[in-house]
């Protein structure tokens, strides 16, 4: 008994030392803006995205059709004229190494009245990834000066451009963003 405890909390401890922490998104608001006055949205002039290029387009519309939902979700109306706050976006590719040192791992386990240990011992690795980066942009259209910044980087995959990717990406970065708050009048 005393045995299948130890082995499940052994397995539990190395289970959790091996999960790598979800990547966590950064932002940056201007103290002195007043959100509550913000209630349309609009886009920025975007920079970079060729007519011909279709991949980018995909990409593009893809990236803008999830912050506008987020936007919405937070209480924004999206307007082409005259938006209160102009969103504009960035996105970023970086190749990383990254460093594995030696990694030592230790089993402990029964059956029956038998109880056994191990001790495994790995060696150091170094692996190349591309690291994806994206930051968004929203700037007070009357003042021309940006009010909040968030941004979020993550280890690129295969499934990070699908649309479910980019909307929990968007959403991610977004999660500080200031909703509209409604006031009774």
């Amino acid at each position: 008994m005393l045995a299948s405890k130890l082995t499940n909390l052994m397995a539990i401890v190395l289970v959790a030392g091996c999960a790598t922490p979800p990547p966590q998104p950064q932002s940056m608001r201007d103290p002195a803006a007043d959100f509550s006055a913000y209630r349309t949205f609009g886009w920025a002039p975007v920079q970079g995205v060729a007519g011909s290029d279709a991949p980018l387009q995909l990409l593009d519309k893809n990236i803008r059709a999830a912050i506008t939902a987020e936007m919405q979700r937070k209480g924004y109306a999206e307007s082409q004229d005259n938006p209160d706050l102009r969103i504009a976006y960035e996105t970023a590719k970086a190749e990383k190494i990254e460093n594995n040192p030696v990694r030592v791992g230790i089993g402990v386990g029964g059956w029956g009245g038998n109880v056994g240990g191990s001790v495994n011992v790995g060696s150091p690795s170094i692996r190349n990834f591309s690291e994806g980066r994206l930051v968004i942009h929203a700037i007070d259209a009357a003042k021309n000066a940006e009010v909040w910044q968030g941004s979020i980087a993550g280890r690129l995959t295969r499934g990070s451009v699908e649309p479910a990717a980019i909307q929990h990406a968007v959403s991610t970065a977004m999660r500080d963003f200031p909703a509209r708050t409604t006031t009774a009048q």
